[in-house]
């Protein structure tokens, strides 16, 4: 799929109605995580540069359609004054007259912010007098915001049939890294999903045992995929109940020629709690009493023999109980190993999901993958196979 990108528009004394993910995590009035607002710097200062005027549109957290005096965008401003280096003005409100004061008020290199657009609840219905509105504010729309491109909202959707549109430099991004993963990748692929539970990914591993050569499961989802082969796994978090359709997908694995890695050994513990008393065991012989927490070192060792025998890794979820060591050891070691040939030239690695980001923070390679995802449902949904409103919107 072909979409524009901001060097496809003349931005020249236009009014930019940029539409970013700011949604960031806040305490006590401090922003604690600034990734996602150091993410959309490339793409205002492109805009301040080709002589535009960025008009933010946000949304922050869920104020289901209501003003909600503590979750307003306001907060925000001076910590986007200090990445964008520019002054940041702000309006009350993202559609009306507040909003249309502040735009035609808006001096040259300049960023103005809009209030949350979730203040109005027909921001997530969609409506097309709502998107109009939004519209009526500028001359062009740029979308950077792919972590909520799967939302069909009025200003990740609706807007961008009503005027010029593009994607900004973070979508740009996202979109070229996921295309190079699962659209026309270098093959052999390899994909890692790991987590808690199968029935969270059903629709994502019944898409990828059709795209990839390998599926490494891990986590308590391996679990579920463990007894269903009729692998006692004692205590361990499992889906017991979804073992046919963990079967379904092993067949159906086997039938797409797509080999699936589930751990040969394992790290047991009879409490889920750091540095709990621990045994490295065969798959095959998990005690009644005992949790599964990790992967063991053969499969780790495994893992890594595949990743060096493939030239694309697509990786969402960790192999094991990464929060509490030692059970992150085999995540780590996976991880590092990705890293490695990523930073060979061998390997394209593209990661995304909060656990994920956390589990490659945690082994140090975060900058060494070939891209990290932001975002979160989005990142799920593409690797579903699911068409995202908001990218569609920008291919028309």
């Amino acid at each position: 799929m072909s979409w524009k990108t901001l060097d496809d528009l003349d931005l020249a004394g236009k009014v930019v109605l940029t539409r970013v993910d700011i949604n960031v995590p806040i305490e006590d009035g401090r922003v604690t995580d600034a990734t996602r607002i150091e993410r959309i710097v490339p793409t205002v200062r492109d805009i301040l540069k080709a002589g535009g005027k960025p008009v933010l549109l946000a949304h922050f957290d869920r104020p289901k359609g209501k003003v909600v005096p503590g979750m307003s965008l306001k907060p925000l401003q001076p910590v986007l004054q200090e990445h964008l280096g520019v002054p940041v003005h702000f309006a009350e409100d993202c559609i009306g007259g507040p909003a249309k004061a502040a735009v035609a008020a808006l001096p040259e290199g300049a960023v103005l912010l809009l209030e949350n657009t979730r203040f109005h609840a027909e921001e997530e219905k969609n409506d097309p007098a709502f998107a109009a509105s939004l519209a009526a504010l500028g001359d062009v729309y740029v979308n950077d915001a792919f972590s909520a491109a799967h939302r069909a909202h009025g200003s990740i959707e609706g807007i961008a049939h009503l005027m010029p549109s593009a994607a900004g430099r973070l979508m740009q991004a996202e979109l070229t890294a996921l295309e190079s993963a699962l659209g026309t990748p270098d093959r052999p692929v390899v994909a890692v999903v790991g987590g808690a539970k199968v029935s969270t990914k059903l629709d994502l591993l019944g898409n990828l045992v059709r795209k990839v050569e390998y599926l490494v499961i891990g986590g308590g989802m391996a679990n579920t995929f463990l007894a269903a082969k009729g692998i006692s796994v004692g205590k361990s978090l499992a889906e017991h109940d979804l073992a046919d359709t963990a079967r379904e997908i092993l067949k159906k694995a086997d039938e797409a020629g797509c080999e699936i890695l589930l751990p040969l050994d394992i790290v047991v513990a009879r409490e889920f709690k750091a540095n709990a008393p621990n045994e490295v065991l065969d798959v095959n012989d998990c005690p009644d009493d005992a949790m599964i927490l990790d992967a063991g070192p053969i499969t780790a060792e495994r893992i890594a023999e595949v990743f060096a025998n493939c030239r694309t890794l697509i990786w969402n979820g960790p192999l094991g109980a990464f929060e509490i060591e030692p059970f992150d050891t085999a995540t780590v070691a996976a991880a590092r190993k990705a890293a490695e040939l990523t930073r060979d030239g061998r390997l394209t690695s593209v990661a995304g999901g909060g656990d994920t980001v956390s589990a490659l923070n945690q082994a140090g390679v975060a900058d060494d993958f070939s891209y990290i995802s932001t975002a979160g449902g989005a990142f799920l949904e593409w690797m579903e196979g699911k068409t995202l409103p908001g990218v569609a919107a920008l291919g028309k």
